[in-house]
């Protein structure tokens, strides 16, 4: 079986599933497709050995390809959101770090069996909407080489819209996770502010910032988002959004008036956003869209923009380090007060208020993305004002706090794609997906380069359990130093559980608090080792994960009664030398008889 020149979860499961491909083929081909794709698309490539490592780490914890939801699924991340062992740079080499961790939803994601292929590009700091603001280079549309990706997930949109990742991790702070989904004709999903953990996320606006999705498909979207969202003790900015719901029949859609539609010049996407407000079938209700607007005014033109300045004065940066429309946009924070801060939140209560009676009128709100595309010259030309332009209809969201979904909706004459956004109230967020879908498909556009691609059905990936067990061995143990982790994510205990024979239990050197790490040695005739089964939220999982320092992580143990549980597993070359305590038969059981020295 030939690979695709699209990828989309289901078409990952067919290669595997055929027998003619595996991992380590697919990420090499797609290797291939990187090198010969836009060269700005990426900043950085996950090396060979972090492939391999990855591979093995993926097959010793699920050697079948249907046992985890997005098993050996290669997708993509935009460069301000942390992976392990990879630079996050935000665009700004003098920025680059290396990453300890993968960010919450990163790991959530790896847990459910999927492979980090790349970091992507990004306007600098996550700081505009067209795609050209970083040193990289500007990615391009899929549909043409002389006009914008969209922006800030520029990479993250173009991977996907070519054929390079199954699916990307972008961010959305003011449109750049649905901007660049239109521009490259396939869907961006941006969930109600504070649904997604954002826990090794670089922020921009640290309190609207969110994690959005690029996929081909509404189903593949929601699938990605369910298994990253859940609540975050740990996270002053997450929340619990309560699931909102649609009405089934009689849906009132609010559309734009006829003078709040500017499609600056385009006639073009003006019938294609008429044709869109047709094809959804529901009741168009034209809303007072001037509340909306002053609130994406507020983002760029207000003290919001003095967040940006927060997100990263301390780094130590100079202004010649930044690209200089970033620097212009960072430098207008300077001339805001904090009386400033207060009165733009005050006149923002205003304005949900006068929203709030908007909302009164209609379930859902369907918009144009962003006008019009424009041109890599034009936008360079004229950085600032066409950069607004793009966000008329996307900048309010988020101090909204309102869930969207963009789709494709066809496209100009000139062959370039208009995409439409449906937004609604926080919590709607599975709600709107089957609305989606109906536009996605009514458009009949395809997603990417390939119009004649069918959209996969939203009930691509069955509901999971709402919990998940986890067996813990050291630290995590009830009543130790890490407890009382488990405990803040909602888990609760199940009970004491053994191992078999064949796992040995050594003292980590250098831990704090001390810990252990638990190898499995098959042939060993030891005495088992004790653990503790706890019962974990799912949406807490990807959390949890994220904080396991190395060389610990989470595979499958098998316990005495022949049962397999998730649980902690140390890597094997960490314990080379290191002092072995299988004999004691448990980690409670060592700290009871034995005094630790100095430094754990």
């Amino acid at each position: 079986m030939d690979l695709p020149p699209l990828l989309d979860l289901a078409m990952v499961r067919e290669l595997y599933g055929a027998g003619g491909w595996t991992p380590a083929a697919l990420l090499t081909a797609l290797g291939k497709r990187i090198d010969g794709g836009d060269p700005a698309a990426f900043i950085t490539r996950a090396p060979a050995l972090s492939l391999a490592t990855q591979i093995d780490a993926l097959l010793a914890r699920a050697p079948v390809s249907n046992s985890l939801p997005l098993w050996g699924v290669p997708f993509a991340v935009k460069d301000n959101i942390d992976v392990a062992g990879m630079p996050t740079t935000c665009a700004c080499p003098a920025f680059g770090r290396l990453a300890e961790r993968d960010a919450a939803c990163v790991a959530a994601l790896v847990a459910a069996g999927a492979i980090v292929i790349g970091k992507t590009n990004l306007d600098q700091f996550a700081t505009g909407l067209n795609g050209t603001r970083s040193p990289y280079g500007a990615p391009r549309s899929v549909f043409s080489a002389e006009h914008i990706s969209g922006g800030s997930s520029s990479g993250s949109a173009v991977a996907v819209a070519s054929g390079c990742a199954a699916f990307a991790l972008g961010t959305d702070t003011a449109g750049s996770g649905r901007v660049p989904a239109a521009f490259n004709n396939i869907v961006g999903i941006k969930p109600t502010p504070g649904l997604v953990r954002t826990a090794g996320l670089v922020p921009a606006c640290r309190s609207l910032d969110c994690i959005s999705i690029f996929t081909l498909s509404v189903a593949d979207g929601a699938a990605v988002r369910r298994l990253i969202e859940g609540y975050d003790p740990a996270d002053s900015y997450a929340r619990q959004i309560a699931p909102r719901a649609l009405p089934a029949a009689s849906l009132k859609v609010g559309v734009l008036a006829a003078e709040d539609r500017d499609f600056c010049g385009s006639d073009d996407n003006a019938r294609l956003y008429e044709l869109a407000i047709e094809q959804l079938g529901a009741e168009p209700i034209e809303i007072d869209f001037a509340p909306f607007r002053e609130v994406a005014a507020l983002l760029y033109e207000g003290p919001w923009v003095a967040e940006r300045l927060a997100a990263f004065e301390d780094t130590g940066l100079a202004a010649t380090d930044l690209d200089p429309a970033v620097r212009t946009i960072v430098s207008q924070a300077r001339g805001y007060s904090a009386v400033d801060a207060f009165r733009g939140a005050y006149r923002l209560e205003e304005l949900r208020a006068q929203c709030a009676a908007q909302w009164q009128r209609m379930d859902v709100l369907l918009l144009p993305t962003a006008p019009r595309l424009y041109t890599v010259a034009q936008m360079l030309a004229d950085p600032i004002r066409l950069n607004s332009k793009l966000g008329l209809y996307t900048n309010f969201f988020n101090l909204l706090g309102l869930a969207g979904i963009a789709v494709p909706a066809g496209f100009a004459a000139d062959g370039l794609p208009f995409g439409v956004t449906l937004a609604a109230p926080g919590g709607t967020d599975e709600a709107l997906v089957p609305l989606a879908d109906r536009l996605h498909r009514a458009a009949q556009s395809g997603s990417g380069p390939d119009r004649g691609y069918v959209p996969a059905t939203v009930e691509i990936l069955p509901a999971g359990p709402e919990r998940l067990e986890i067996a813990v061995v050291g630290a995590h143990l009830s009543g130790m130093a890490m407890n009382h982790e488990l405990v803040a994510l909602g888990s609760e205990w199940v009970g004491a559980a053994r191992t078999l024979p064949d796992y040995r239990l050594f003292l980590l050197p250098g831990t704090v608090p001390p810990k252990p790490g638990l190898v499995q040695a098959p042939g060993h005739a030891g005495p088992g080792i004790e653990v503790e089964v706890w019962s974990l939220p799912v949406a807490a999982f990807g959390t949890f994960v994220s904080r396991i320092p190395s060389p610990l992580g989470i595979g499958k143990i098998v316990l005495a009664d022949g049962s397999h549980v998730s649980g902690f597993l140390c890597e094997a070359w960490a314990v080379d030398g290191a002092r072995e305590i299988t004999a004691f038969g448990g980690w409670r059981a060592f700290l009871a008889k034995r005094t630790l020295p100095a430094g754990g």
